[in-house]
Order: structure tokens, then C-alpha cells, then sequence
């Protein structure tokens, strides 16, 4: 039976190698389909709750893991690659500390991959990154190997789409763009897809669908860039941003709504664009655009930690005399997510500015800060000792009536209260 037809009948082995917030929704979604599903991760913690029936994802519960028991296979052996039809890699990429892309993970999982391949499989890259790392990285590797792409292996590109706590749109039900090297490459990878979403959208090349992923995420950034710096433009006209887009939001064509607020978090709105701008740069391209929103949204925890002190100098206040509430830590609301949180940033500066700072978050229970590691309050029974609170992160759960009417000094940097006395607005 060859590869398109164990596609078509369910029978294809996959191993989806990388088990976080792209790998795991993914690799139920095809368990639940009816594939025999192997779920390869290096943290054999993650593999021992799995294993247990235990989720450590807001957007996977215990239940669906519960569900798939007999045909999600986690594991820590590499070894499952080699009884596999399908091997989906789904692991980080984050960026260097001088900002450019770092492909080590992805070095490391074709390093993985290549000595268990077999014939007649397919391997799709979902990793965020620049547009030719799929060819010039995964593919090559394989035709190096002696395997036709196309006829012996296919390979194929398909953009993760994850927005963690989003309960309108989970993974089966937002299309997949799908890129292979060769026409029949794009085909198998299709094929596949088709079984878990409601629409496959074949495109000419992997470096095509790996240029989707960066716009659909320099879009957002570049838009949210922009009302960063309306927000800093209307604070100095004494107008109040929030209102303003509200407004704007009734105009029914030519607006979409973006927010304001401390900063870009998550793995991708910081992190695509430049690799999109790294890319540029080789081909001669200057970004400035993109260049520009990178450094607005970059700059925000600055201006939050400023306009604090400004307000706390208000109150005859200074940092070094102030008890600080952080509210929320994720990179947005009701996640557990704090990668690239601008939160966390906030709280490392006020700390240089020797504050005395607490954070409360319910989804996390501990960060790690430039001096060590901090918990969160257990609770918000007792904050009436602190000078002021700020809203970093705009969780439903967390009661902001109870912490306005015990904290004298609110900021609120995500536009959840409607301002008044003692409250203050980005």
C-alpha cells in the first residue's frame, strides 16, 4: 500500500515531534480522527503526564487525552520515527539574544529525524520561520541522504495557527495553508490535513507558506505598533485611547480593532517579524516599516514603568517607598503562556527602580526574574498594604471591582476599567 492510500484510510503511522502548544492540539486532533498517533518529546515530564491522562495545556483537557489513550503513543524514544509514515515537527523557534532567528531545535529534530527516515514519508515543518529554511534546511538534508524529494520523501510546509485560550477557533476549525517543494509534496501534505480541518489551502512552495506565517504575524504587530503609539499620542492630548477606538470600531469597513497595552508577548508577535527583517536584510530589503513596530511594541514596558512613576510622583510617591501589585503575568488573558511576556519585564524594571513588587496571577503560580524566581500571591484576600496595582494582564477571574476599592492607585494598561478616581489609563 503506498502513502496516499494509508493517507486516505487512516492507516499512516505519524509522529508529531514536539509536544507544546502547536505539537499536542495537533497530534489529538489526528488521534481523534482515527490516526495511530506517536507523540515524541524530549521532556519526559510532559511525556509522564501524558501518559497519567493528564494535560498540561489550557486548550487540551484531560478528557480529550483521556479519549485518544489508545491511539496518542507519548514517548521519549526518537525510535517511533522509524515505524512512521507522517513525521509532523512542531518544536520552538525563538530568537538569539542579538535577535536573530535561532534554528537549533529544528537543526536538531531533522539531526533526529534523518538516520530513522524510511522511504515513503512525509515530513511537514509547522515551526515558525523565514521563508527556505523548509528547502534549504529539511529537504536538503534528505537529498543529501540519497532520497528524492518527491518520490522517495515528501516534504512539505504548513503554519501553525494556534491562539491558546481561544474557544471560537481551536485547531480543527482553522484552515491550514499547506506549501511543499514539489506539487506532489503539496498534494500528500494536503491530504493529510484534510482529515482534522474544514479547509486545506494548497499554495505553490514551502517558502510561500512559510512567508503566510510571518505576514498573518507582522500584520499584527505592525497594527498593534501603530496604536502603541496612539496610545502615547493621545495620553499627551488628554484623550482617552480606548474611547477613541471604540468609536472607530463602528465604521463598518476599512477599521479592524487592535488594543493597546504593555508590551508584545507569546512566541509569535515578537519573535516572526524578525525573522521576516533578518531575512529582508539578505536579499538587500530594509524593513523599516516592520523595523519601527518591532521597536514601539519593544519599548512599551519603559513607557508603563514611566507613566507609573509619574503617577506615583502625583501621589508624592517614590519607587523606592512603593508596594507594587502586578495584575497578571501571561501574555494575555486566561493563558498560562508567559513567554516573551511583557509583564515579566515590567516587574525586572520596577525591581531596578527598588520597588518593592508582588505579582497575582491565577494561571501562574511562579516566574523567573533577573534576580531569581518569584511566586504569585496566593490570593487577593489582603492587598490593602499596597500603594498601587497595575493591570498588566486583564484575566476574567480577577476581581478589579475588590481591587479598586482597596488599592487607592489603579494603572490600567489593558483598558478593563473605565478610568475615575484613582484609576489611571494607558
Amino acid at each position: 500500500m503506498d502513502l496516499k492510500e494509508k493517507i486516505a484510510n487512516k492507516s499512516a503511522v505519524i509522529t508529531v515531534m514536539g509536544l507544546g502548544y502547536v505539537g499536542l492540539p495537533l497530534a489529538v486532533e489526528f488521534a481523534k480522527a482515527g490516526f495511530t498517533v506517536h507523540g515524541y518529546d524530549v521532556d519526559k515530564s510532559k511525556v509522564e503526564s501524558l501518559i497519567q491522562g493528564k494535560s498540561y495545556i489550557l486548550d487540551v483537557s484531560n478528557e480529550d487525552i483521556q479519549s485518544v489513550k489508545a491511539r496518542l503513543l507519548p514517548t521519549i524514544s526518537p525510535d517511533c520515527i522509524k515505524g512512521s509514515d507522517v513525521v509532523i515537527i512542531c518544536v520552538p523557534t525563538p530568537l538569539r539574544k542579538t535577535r536573530d532567528p535561532d534554528l537549533t531545535f529544528i537543526i536538531s529534530a531533522v539531526q533526529t529525524l534523518l538516520p530513522r527516515i524510511s522511504t515513503q514519508t512525509l515530513v511537514i515543518l509547522e515551526s515558525t520561520t523565514y521563508p527556505g529554511t523548509t528547502e534549504e534546511i529539511l529537504a536538503k538534508e534528505l537529498e543529501l541522504r540519497g532520497l528524492d524529494v518527491g518520490k522517495d520523501v515528501f516534504v512539505a510546509f504548513s503554519p501553525e495557527r494556534v491562539d491558546p485560550a481561544n474557544p471560537k477557533y481551536r485547531t480543527s476549525d482553522i484552515p491550514k495553508v499547506v506549501g511543499g517543494i514539489t506539487h506532489t509534496c503539496t498534494e500528500m501534505a494536503s491530504a493529510l490535513y484534510r482529515h482534522i480541518v474544514p479547509e486545506v489551502h494548497p499554495i505553490s512552495s514551502a517558502r510561500a507558506a512559510e512567508m503566510v506565517k510571518l505576514l498573518e504575524n507582522t500584520f499584527r504587530s505592525v497594527n498593534i505598533g501603530l496604536v502603541n503609539e496612539m496610545a502615547m499620542i493621545c495620553h499627551k492630548m488628554d484623550i482617552n485611547i480606548w474611547e477613541v477606538i471604540e468609536a472607530a470600531k463602528t465604521k463598518p469597513f476599512g477599521f479592524m480593532a487592535f488594543y493597546p497595552g504593555p508590551g508584545i508577548g507569546g512566541h509569535c508577535i515578537p519573535c516572526d517579524p524578525l525573522y521576516l527583517t533578518w531575512k529582508a536584510r539578505m536579499h538587500g530589503i530594509e524593513p523599516r516599516l516592520v523595523e519601527l513596530a518591532s521597536e514601539i511594541n519593544y519599548y512599551m514596558p519603559h513607557y508603563v514603568v514611566d507613566r507609573l512613576n509619574d503617577i506615583l510622583n502625583y501621589h508624592g510617591l517614590a519607587f523606592s517607598r512603593s508596594k507594587v501589585l502586578i495584575l497578571g503575568v501571561a501574555y494575555k488573558k486566561n493563558v498560562s503562556d508567559t513567554r516573551e511576556s511583557p509583564a515579566i519585564e515590567v516587574i525586572n524594571l520596577l525591581l531596578e527602580k527598588r520597588a518593592d513588587v508582588s505579582y497575582y496571577d491565577p494561571f501562574v503560580p511562579y516566574i523567573h526574574i533577573v534576580n531569581g524566581k518569584m511566586d504569585s500571591l496566593p490570593s487577593l484576600e489582603n492587598i490593602k498594604g499596597f500603594d498601587c496595582a497595575v493591570i498588566t494582564t486583564d484575566h476574567d477571574s480577577i476581581d478589579y471591582d475588590k481591587i479598586c476599592s482597596e488599592i487607592r492607585i489603579v494603572f490600567d494598561t489593558r483598558g478593563r476599567l473605565k478610568g475615575g478616581d484613582g484609576v489611571y489609563l494607558l
